[in-house]
């Protein structure tokens, strides 16, 4: 979730250009711009050369390689997961979710946003093979979400953001879970233990940063990290399962500062990336009833089902002391919620790892999913910064 912490502390407004890179709207425009590419590529002339180089496989020969898509979604995405880790370990302990007060509400928007979603694709696609796909819809991508709050949201209330932010951790946390218990088999425990005896190290290491010799203190970390990543993948756990325990297990104030740090290079190159990689798709040539049920299931709970359970769960909530929301406004959350691309698009490779045909047609599904959202919380949010504007206008001042 890079670019949602509030009141970053390392802000430097020294460097437009870096700015920029860490600002709601420019990342969600490039993460668009790389998915339309990686779908143009995919349907011209040069789509056997792009998943050539995909499918091209790099490392030490003998020893370890990896496919380019591999590299990308098991190794590029880890660093995002370590950013969106630390991200979970401030606000779990000083931001939105340390309390259980501030928690109460989007914990039971976020459920119904996982649990409504999950019922609406295993109706439409629940029989046979399609129904491994039940955890692709459950996703919200807060870098597209943010970029259309920002885009068309001046005026709206700032608990809506906070409660979006809320919302997107948590749907972290369900996802991360996810990949780590469902798309995890026969774990080397060997090889996992040396990976949490390896973590145990970085955290150390971490707690040392700041005093003297903290340059090779931090190439130190960085091969240990490497190490932690290798022994992860080799255990049989999904290797981005490295990137969040590293973000969890280090020291908090360094944590952060190295966040920041990387927080441009994901917005510019780790999403992008993977967002253009993992929209390496080829449109069929079929009428929309020859799609496979995993398409109609994903496209149709993003938007549908997000909209309803974000939405009446948040309603719901205000019941037992959640804060106080207009209908309209957790409408237009729901919306956003919908909004799942870059983890959605991981669990599609993740559920169909083996089925390359379903495979695709779910994250077109995803694609498709995230582009109603896109613009149906585009057209929500605009009328309820309009209301908000008006009524702010009209109410008299105190």
């Amino acid at each position: 979730m890079p670019g949602s912490l509030v009141g970053d502390p390392f802000a430097d407004p020294g460097r437009p250009s870096v700015t920029l890179l860490r600002s709601a709207r420019f990342p969600a425009l490039l993460l668009l711009i790389a998915a339309a590419l990686g779908l143009v590529l995919a349907n011209s002339p040069a789509a056997d050369a792009a998943a050539a180089v995909k499918g091209a496989y790099v490392g030490i020969p003998g020893v370890f390689t990896l496919s380019v898509g591999h590299w990308i979604a098991d190794g590029l995405l880890a660093v995002f997961f370590f950013v969106a880790a630390v991200e979970l370990q401030y606000e779990l302990t000083n931001g939105q979710l340390n309390s259980p007060r501030k928690a109460l509400q989007p914990i039971i928007a976020a459920a119904g946003g996982v649990l409504v979603p999950i019922a609406v694709y295993l109706i439409i696609a629940g029989s046979g093979e399609t129904a491994a796909g039940w955890p692709i819809p459950t996703a919200t991508d807060i870098a597209f979400a943010l970029g259309v709050l920002a885009v068309f949201g001046k005026g709206l209330p700032s608990g809506l953001r906070v409660f979006l932010l809320a919302l997107a951790i948590l749907d972290d946390i369900v996802g991360i879970l996810f990949i780590a218990v469902l798309f995890t088999s026969d774990v080397d425990l060997l090889m996992l233990g040396a990976a949490v005896v390896l973590l145990v190290v970085f955290r150390l290491l971490s707690g040392q940063l700041g005093g003297r010799g903290t340059r090779a203190i931090a190439v130190l970390m960085v091969v240990v990290a490497l190490a932690v990543w290798f022994f992860v993948h080799e255990s049989g756990v999904h290797a981005t399962i490295a990137g969040v325990a590293l973000g969890l297990v280090m020291y908090q104030q360094p944590a952060l500062r190295t966040r920041h740090a990387l927080e441009p290079w994901v917005n510019a190159i780790v999403l992008p990336v993977f967002a253009l990689a993992a929209s390496l798709v080829a449109i069929p040539q079929v009428s929309p009833t020859e799609l496979s049920p995993a398409f109609w299931g994903v496209a149709l709970a993003l938007p549908v089902g997000k909209i309803v359970g974000i939405t009446l769960a948040g309603w719901l909530s205000m019941f037992l002391g959640g804060t106080r929301l207009a209908f309209g406004d957790l409408l237009a959350a729901g919306a956003l919620g919908g909004i799942g691309f870059t983890v959605s698009l991981l669990m599609s490779e993740l559920a169909f790892s083996v089925d390359a045909a379903t495979r695709d047609q779910a994250t077109l599904g995803v694609l498709a999913g995230s582009a109603i959202s896109l613009l149906v919380a585009a057209i929500l949010v605009s009328l309820r910064a309009w209301h908000h504007r008006r009524l702010a206008l009209t109410t008299p001042a105190t």
